[in-house]
């Protein structure tokens, strides 16, 4: 029998991605769903998401060459507010379909961390709908914001278009603050302002509604103060998140990740500005990977006994499964 290998899993708002690997291996490509895990009122429906996965990881093993499983990491979209019944059922389930004896269960923004930076201090934005922020001094963790599109995610995606759409409906209004050049995108996109509040309210992807507009507010960022204003308050407060849960003393890093920056130098540019302001003692690196980068390097680091991550029961949960 050959060496154990490792699977590691990004579960998202899009569904799964699945890697195998092993030992003096090439890892599997990645497989993938389309369709997101559930949640209910148990948090992620750990039964669903182990009826898309299994299928991916027998596949990716085959591919990989890899005949048995010894470790798995998870990182999940949720998982730090809504992760109890994963923690409770997943290693078991992950053992007895897989043959898996060491599983890490992680927040998608520490696979994001982890993926963008790998095991070093310092602090990474994750922002595409959403928005958050986690640091770490390699003795504990932070976040910060990652509150959803009501209450928070600050500076994201949502919160740009947002802002964007309420800039234009000032204009549609003749009040102070509007923006002519969002209100004809608006209308461009969504048709008469007048109904847009009902086209919007009721759906249940309202937040990426809302995100499908900030590329049209950074369209209009060079020419139109009020559409620059909105991304330079944006650019504020990814940078307050930072600085929130950056290490303070040092030399950390700091890595954007998230398809939010691909909006490039309209948001890039007042971001860095402030990150210069709110934490000079850091420097800006480019992140190194995704999420699922980020999980196969714990896995591969957990496999070889090698993890120096901190653990946390809702940020990066390890657990040895029954036989191990």
């Amino acid at each position: 029998m050959t060496a154990a290998g490792y699977l590691a899993v990004d579960s998202g708002g899009s569904g799964l991605r699945v890697v195998v690997g092993g030992p003096g291996r090439a890892p599997s490509a990645p497989r993938e769903t389309r369709e997101p895990v559930r949640t209910g009122a148990r948090g992620i429906d750990p039964a669903h998401l182990m009826r898309q996965l299994v299928p991916l990881a027998r596949a990716s093993a085959a591919e990989a060459g890899v005949d048995h499983l010894g470790t798995a990491v998870v990182g999940a979209a949720g998982f730090a507010t809504l992760g109890d019944a994963m923690r409770a059922e997943l290693p078991g389930a992950l053992a007895r379909e897989l043959g898996v004896r060491r599983v890490a269960l992680a927040a998608d923004a520490v696979t994001a961390y982890v993926g963008a930076l790998g095991p070093r201090p310092g602090a990474v934005l994750a922002a595409g709908t959403g928005l958050i922020a986690v640091g770490t001094d390699l003795r504990g963790w932070r976040r910060a914001d990652g509150w959803g599109h009501l209450l928070g995610d600050c500076g994201s995606g949502a919160w740009i278009g947002r802002a964007g759409l309420e800039a234009a409906l000032r204009a549609y209004d003749g009040r102070d603050g509007g923006s002519a050049p969002l209100l004809a995108r608006a209308e461009e996109r969504f048709g008469p302002m007048p109904g847009l509040p009902g086209m919007l309210y009721p759906r249940s992807d309202r937040p990426a509604v809302l995100a499908s507009f900030a590329p049209e507010v950074a369209g209009c960022a060079a020419h139109d103060p009020v559409a620059g204003d909105i991304l330079r308050a944006a650019a504020r407060h990814m940078a307050e998140s930072a600085a929130a849960v950056c290490p303070a003393g040092g030399a950390p890093e700091v890595a954007l990740t998230g398809g939010l920056f691909k909006m490039g130098v309209p948001l890039l540019v007042p971001l860095d500005e402030e990150l210069a302001r709110t934490l000079p003692h850091a420097r800006r690196v480019p992140a190194e990977g995704d999420p699922l980068h980020g999980s196969v390097r714990i896995a591969t680091d957990l496999a070889a006994g090698r993890l120096t991550l901190p653990g946390h029961t809702t940020m990066l949960h390890v657990v040895a499964t029954e036989g191990d």
